[in-house]
């Protein structure tokens, strides 16, 4: 699906485009977001770009050289955004072909970065006097809903440390497979960031002459650095309350052998005594006593009692 923008005083604005007409329109519009975009509307970018636009394996490569160049169709930036899907996130790239007078994205699949962007420009939030302006916004606003998404992260996390620091009656099972996501999802957001960082390293070189973007670029990438310390902050908190939960799985397990072993070492005096009586001699004094019976029953009472105050008196129970 193709949808185009353009530039109006300053802001950006959705195009209402019928499918009939889209060639029409494509040297019109500043922005073109392409999403999923069939065979016909690729080859259709390509009159445009004037080159192969990337299948979406080439735009997953990591190489440095493979996400962030330049060619006679422009600049190309591939980007890494977050997508969640689910209930868990994962990585999608984003390609940013930077032409002289438009910007092309090609993705695979709908993001809500995208969707966000699209609902501002509809309210006439989205500020940009070119295509150059358009890909820093865009770049900003991802990384201001890595801060949201770092920030919501946080919260997840308070209510997992009261979980298994606080709440006495957690499953704490449940709390490993939180924090096991948790984890997943900072890292994919860290990620993200390292990427972006690149793609910032990366237009700072080649926008030379833009001093206003070069300006914007750098405080996106002090924004990432204070971010990149957040989500350290949340590794380390997540390592924490992952072997604090382990560890009180551990007490409980042996809390459990503990109560075992106890009532094994309890009933060994009355099983020996037991044993002894139930030994098939010939000559055996007791068993012509009137009183032999109750006696092995108390001899067996008493050295069950015996190491149970012992172990009472110890504090061991």
């Amino acid at each position: 699906m193709l949808r185009f923008y353009k530039i109006q005083d300053g802001l950006i604005k959705e195009l209402d485009v019928p499918e009939d007409e889209q060639r029409a329109y494509l040297k019109q519009a500043d922005w073109i977001d392409a999403c999923e975009p069939t065979e016909d509307e690729r080859q259709l970018l390509q009159t445009l770009v004037k080159s192969d636009i990337p299948a979406f394996d080439d735009v997953e490569e990591i190489e440095a050289s493979a996400r962030c160049f330049v060619d006679h169709a422009g600049v190309h930036v591939h980007s890494l955004f977050l997508n969640l899907a689910d209930g868990r996130h994962n990585t999608v790239s984003v390609a940013f072909i930077l032409q002289k007078n438009c910007l092309i994205t090609i993705r695979e699949t709908e993001l809500a970065d995208f969707r966000l962007l699209r609902m501002r420009a509809r309210r006439e939030q989205v500020e940009a006097r070119d295509a150059s302006e358009m890909l820093v916004t865009i770049l900003d606003q991802k990384v201001e809903n890595h801060a949201d998404g770092l920030e919501d992260l946080h919260r997840q996390l308070e209510n997992v440390s009261y979980l298994v620091l606080e709440d006495e009656d957690a499953e704490l099972d449940d709390a490993i497979s939180q924090l096991a996501k948790l984890e997943d999802s900072n890292g994919k957001t860290r990620l993200c960031l390292m990427d972006t960082q690149r793609n910032l390293s990366f237009l700072l070189r080649h926008l030379q002459k833009e001093g206003e973007i070069r300006e914007t670029l750098r405080e996106i990438n002090r924004d990432i650095e204070t971010l990149m310390s957040h989500t350290t902050f949340l590794f380390d908190k997540i390592n924490f309350l992952m072997d604090s939960t382990q560890g009180f799985i551990n007490i409980e397990q042996n809390q459990i052998i503990k109560i075992f072993s106890i009532a094994a070492v309890v009933f060994l005096p009355p099983t020996l005594i037991a044993s002894i009586y139930g030994m098939n001699f010939q000559h055996m004094p007791e068993l012509d006593w009137p009183w032999a019976y109750p006696m092995a029953l108390g001899l067996m009472v008493l050295a069950a009692f015996a190491p149970y105050w012992y172990f009472k008196r110890k504090g061991w129970l």
